[in-house]
């Protein structure tokens, strides 16, 4: 057994290097396509004020964007360094994903990024939007491959267990591409990061217009991001309901302990909008509910019950019983190949395995495990419900906020008085930082809900962490803490440097090129 203060030490890096990378990819998601609205209307006007707009916006992406990749990388060397089991278990179907991913990022994203920089003078109009709207294109397809990747920890499809290399292996790759959690998460992650990128140029907008500076830029991105901006945040919502249709087909216990509700309820089940969840009594303490409400966000019916956290414990139970007829059906196949009775056997329970290997945790030889250690086993299913719980509402509530904030800023845009509320530009700036903390919360309930699964049903998490020494992840994590505290300075100043330059003639480019031809010259 690895110690279980290096699991946890392990899981807290990870963590930490995946939370703080995904501090810079809803906001490269976002400007892409803003950076690609607004280089459009340069194209189709002529104006050079779109221009210089899109100059602008596309610094501060570009500052963004290659802190996302630095940081990105490190993610990638986590998985053979202190996830090596999990590497070995699952590689063959993570991995192709993850691989993927990388090539686009590195070759096609990079590549329409480079040349969206230097493209200015040497391209035409036309040619350099619509590498610019490929540079948009790139960066979701990027994004694509490693929610795909991240969708398949959540739900399993695609694979089984090979009983001779004792792994995982893909038998359906188009299962894994087109799995519904991974579809899901996409979009809703997308989403999430257009409206990170429409309160970005909202707010620094806002800031232009409360100091009277760069009026006439500031004034047209804080119109492009009020209407983008909605358009997103509505989306996220409608997306978000489909996410949670999708945990309550894959992800139950992920489900129930979100809403806390420890029992079954009869359909269609209320939603608790307020609570004190009790892990200790497997009760609330005190609820307000809204009658009926989350039995028609998870089920979309009137009929259909949610299954309770404790129903799902004696699922569980039963499940951890046939991990061990498959766990003991393996070690006859390993004894002896052509036991023909013993893969029969396996092959019925293969799908329990994983359940089996909870039992790990308080006994090598789980065939011997007594019903105290199954039990405690089947509990150990069951996620901290508290932080769960009221992360998802900040998350949910900041949506709501969102939305009504982008239809007031869409409101006053089509007004054209927006630059004289100033108190709603204030409000604007102050906004800054809610996406992101919707996202993270958004990111702690998709990973931390998950627990203790690395792979949901397939691989316990402690069981997929490496064998290193407790004093190894101590000083990775102090390095990892302090390059990032690093990278976050430079970054911050970077940003702001750009912002106090402001969308001036020292950022100007040359105009495109004109063909010799439409000049009349020689």
């Amino acid at each position: 057994m690895i110690d279980p203060t290096v699991v946890e030490l392990s899981r807290l890096q990870f963590a930490l290097t995946a939370m703080y990378h995904f501090l810079f990819v809803p906001l490269t998601l976002g400007l892409s396509f803003l950076i690609a609205i607004m280089e459009s209307v340069y194209v189709m006007t002529g104006k050079d004020v779109w221009r210089r707009m899109t100059l602008f916006w596309g610094v501060l992406f570009g500052i963004n964007f290659a802190m996302g990749v630095g940081t990105g990388i490190v993610m990638e060397f986590q998985f053979g360094m202190n996830w090596s089991y999990y590497s070995h278990y699952v590689g063959d179907i993570f991995g192709a994903p993850l691989a993927i991913e990388g090539l686009m990022a590195f070759f096609l994203e990079a590549t329409f990024i480079g040349l969206f920089f230097f493209g200015w003078g040497r391209l035409s109009k036309v040619q350099h939007l619509t590498v610019t709207w490929l540079m948009a294109l790139g960066t979701n397809l990027s994004a694509l491959w490693i929610l795909i990747a991240n969708g398949w920890m959540q739900n399993p499809v695609g694979a089984v267990f090979n009983p001779e290399t004792m792994r995982m292996e893909v038998v359906d790759f188009m299962a894994v591409l087109f799995n519904p959690v991974a579809q899901a998460k996409f979009v809703h992650t997308v989403s999430a990061g257009y409206v990170t990128g429409a309160v970005f140029v909202m707010s620094i907008s806002a800031f232009y217009l409360l100091r009277n500076r760069h009026h006439d830029v500031a004034r047209r991105s804080f119109a492009v991001a009020a209407a983008f901006g909605l358009l997103s945040s509505l989306s996220v919502v409608v997306l978000g309901d489909e996410s949670g249709y999708a945990a309550n087909e894959h992800q139950k216990m992920k489900l129930a302990a979100i809403e806390a509700m420890w029992e079954t309820e009869r359909a269609p089940a209320d939603f608790t909008a307020f609570g004190i969840p009790n892990q200790q009594t497997h009760q609330n303490d005190y609820a307000v509910k809204i009658p009926y409400l989350m039995g028609l966000i998870a089920t979309r019916s009137l009929d259909q019950p949610i299954p309770g956290i404790l129903e799902l414990v004696e699922r569980a139970e039963h499940r951890i019983r046939g991990g061990q007829l498959a766990y003991g059906a393996l070690e006859r196949i390993r004894a002896n190949k052509n036991d023909l009775e013993a893969r029969e056997m396996f092959d019925r329970h293969w799908q329990d395995l994983g359940h089996g290997l909870l039992l790990k945790r308080y006994r090598d030889d789980i065939l011997n495990a007594t019903p105290q250690e199954i039990s405690q086993a089947a509990m150990d299913t069951v996620p901290r419900v508290l932080p769960l719980f009221w992360t998802f509402r900040v998350m949910a509530g900041l949506g709501f906020y969102l939305i009504a904030f982008f239809a007031v800023a869409f409101y006053y845009s089509c007004r054209h008085n927006f630059q004289d509320k100033r108190t709603f530009l204030k409000i604007a700036l102050w906004t800054l930082p809610a996406p992101w903390i919707a996202i993270e919360c958004g990111w702690f309930i998709a990973e931390y809900g998950r627990q203790p699964w690395a792979v949901e049903g397939v691989l316990p998490t402690f069981y997929a962490a490496s064998g290193l020494a407790l004093h190894q992840i101590v000083l990775t994590l102090a390095g990892f803490v302090a390059l990032y505290t690093v990278l976050m300075i430079i970054e911050i100043k970077l940003m702001l440097k750009a912002i106090r330059k402001g969308p001036g003639d020292a950022l100007a480019a040359p105009q495109p090129s004109v063909s010799h031809h439409a000049t009349g010259q020689a």
